[in-house]
């Protein structure tokens, strides 16, 4: 193997990892503050990536103002989700197929819509390619890895330096003693599932700029990005971001090595070595 496709694939590695880490800090932050396995987050996406290419590709929007738009929307779609589940008192378990009857529901709906066939956001306003010597950084890819890095930090630094960490840190603990020293649980816990779906959001409009788009797809990153949030450890960004970037590159490499159709493998093979080696860190 060259240099060069070697220093390429493990550049494509850190772009897919720091999608992954992007598509996962939701579900992570969903898993271990809300107790909510959250599948229908995949279909949040999926919904967030449609409406990029309804509005920014088909009418001709600003796709800035199409991402700023669907933050606010996808926020108030998160904190509905979550008052349905507390309302029903949907627990841990029972969340896997609640939310995954969600998803099922939200693949037709974007079936009904915008039909099965692939469509593709053509984009125009992160185009191109950032050339260093014999490697190429496509913008968009660039633009998608600075702000999934740049949130993950940020949501870390916010669950540890702020009262709103420790609030969730100690509902999640002991939401009694927690509410009876003034920590809101029940807002916390709507502003979290709020947060978790303008992330879903975030991740989709990237989705929907560097894929083709298929509503069978929904859940094509769910055993990846499943894998990821375990390696990275639930409600972690930064082992989120390490786990992510360790599966994206290894990934790239073991295509670039061998076929692409072993590229699944490694995923599940980390999360294997790890419950194996290391079992309660799951």
């Amino acid at each position: 193997m060259s240099a060069t496709l070697l220093g390429q694939s493990i550049l494509s590695g850190i772009f897919a990892g720091s999608l992954y880490a992007l598509i996962g800090l939701g579900m992570s932050l969903s898993w271990r503050y809300l107790r909510v396995i959250n599948l229908a987050h995949f279909a949040f996406v999926f919904f967030a990536a449609y409406l990029t290419y309804e509005f920014a590709g088909v009418r001709g929007v600003n796709p800035f103002v199409v991402a700023l738009a669907l933050v606010p929307l996808f926020f108030l779609l998160g904190v509905l989700q979550q008052a349905l589940i507390l309302r029903f008192n949907v627990n841990e378990f029972s969340s896997v197929i609640v939310t995954y009857g969600l998803a099922i529901v939200a693949e037709a709906l974007i079936q009904l819509i915008w039909s099965a066939d692939y469509v593709r956001y053509e984009n125009r306003a992160m185009h191109g390619n950032l050339a260093l010597g014999t490697l190429l950084f496509p913008v968009a890819d660039l633009v998608m890895a600075g702000i999934a890095l740049g949130l993950c930090f940020a949501v870390w630094a916010v669950l540890h330096f702020t009262w709103l960490g420790k609030a969730l840190r100690a509902g999640l603990d002991n939401p009694q003693i927690a509410a009876s020293f003034g920590v809101p649980n029940q807002r916390l816990l709507l502003l979290v599932a709020g947060s978790a779906g303008a992330l879903a959001a975030i991740g989709g409009f990237f989705v929907a700029v560097l894929y083709t788009l298929a509503p069978s797809q929904i859940f094509s990153w769910l055993g990846v990005v499943f894998a990821a949030v375990l390696l990275g450890g639930l409600g972690n960004p930064i082992g989120l971001v390490a786990a992510s970037l360790l599966i994206g590159v290894s990934e790239a490499i073991t295509m670039a090595i061998t076929a692409p159709s072993w590229a699944p493998v490694v995923p599940f093979t980390l999360l294997i070595l790890l419950l194996v080696l290391w079992p309660e860190r799951v």
